[in-house]
């Protein structure tokens, strides 16, 4: 049996739906110019942050799934070269970047030192032509690492201020349109002499609309750059953390090749 009330009640529903958002639609083709000038603002910044959020997810994403690849790799192989090699398809992992720039500075290192590579394991080997100190050697490769990281950090993190400054400054935005079309109904109030509801209603939700306009711009904006704020920290976490674990297996290597040289000497 057809409920008859319920149907009813969900027509209504739908008709008083519809019937608002046509009067939205009336609200901004009848609003002022200044009015429609700052919807126009808040619509380019709310696209260009959902752009920005889009893209950015993805490339969040597809860092964490491949700095897991690597960290596999990393871990699964003994040997620097054939770690390099097959590295170089994970281009949006921050950590192999950084990787490939601390292997790049350690064959520059190993040149200077007219060093030889291991045929076996393809590691960089450490021959008796050693002309730098120890502290010298490590602190070139850290700054290279750290240089990296940043360069990396700085990669993730680009385009995160236009979402702050979306999230920041939308709001005001759209209370200036706000509060500038409710001095034109003020002034239209004052042309007509007249103040009743019929007159001021109107004007005044008309301006509204702005301030609604800011925040549906600003909102998706806060939460998104907290959000990626947090996932590009841990992902700069990640490369601290390698860049230590790197350093002190390249410290590691380097006594041992250095006690093996002196031992066969």
């Amino acid at each position: 049996m057809i409920d008859i009330p319920f149907f009813t009640h969900v027509i209504t529903g739908l008709s008083m739906q519809s019937a608002f958002g046509h009067d939205i639609v009336q609200m901004i083709i009848h609003a002022g110019l200044m009015v429609k000038f700052v919807l126009f603002v808040l619509f380019v910044f709310s696209v260009i942050s959902w752009t920005i959020i889009f893209f950015k997810w993805r490339l969040v994403r597809k860092a964490k799934r491949q700095n897991a690849k690597f960290m596999e790799i990393y871990w699964g192989s003994r040997g620097l070269k054939r770690i390099y090699m097959e590295s170089k398809s994970l281009e949006s992992s921050p950590v192999a970047n950084v990787f490939r720039s601390g292997y790049g500075e350690f064959s520059r290192m190993r040149r200077i030192q007219g060093s030889s590579e291991s045929p076996d394991t393809g590691d960089l080997s450490w021959g008796d032509g050693l002309t730098q100190s120890k502290n010298t050697i490590m602190d070139n490769l850290e700054r290279t690492l750290k240089k990296s990281s940043m360069d990396q950090g700085n990669r993730l993190e680009s385009a995160l201020t236009f979402l702050a400054t979306t999230g920041n400054t939308a709001p005001f935005i759209g209370l200036f349109g706000t509060v500038w079309g409710i001095m034109e109904s003020f002034r239209g109030i004052g042309l007509k002499g007249s103040a009743n509801l019929a007159v001021v209603a109107p004007g005044i939700s008309e301006a509204l609309i702005a301030t609604a306009a800011g925040l549906a711009a600003a909102i998706p904006a806060v939460v998104a750059f907290n959000y990626f704020s947090n996932k590009i920290w841990e992902l700069k976490g990640d490369m601290d953390i390698f860049a230590s674990d790197f350093t002190s297996m390249v410290e590691r290597q380097f006594f041992k090749e250095h006690i093996i040289t002196n031992a066969s000497n």
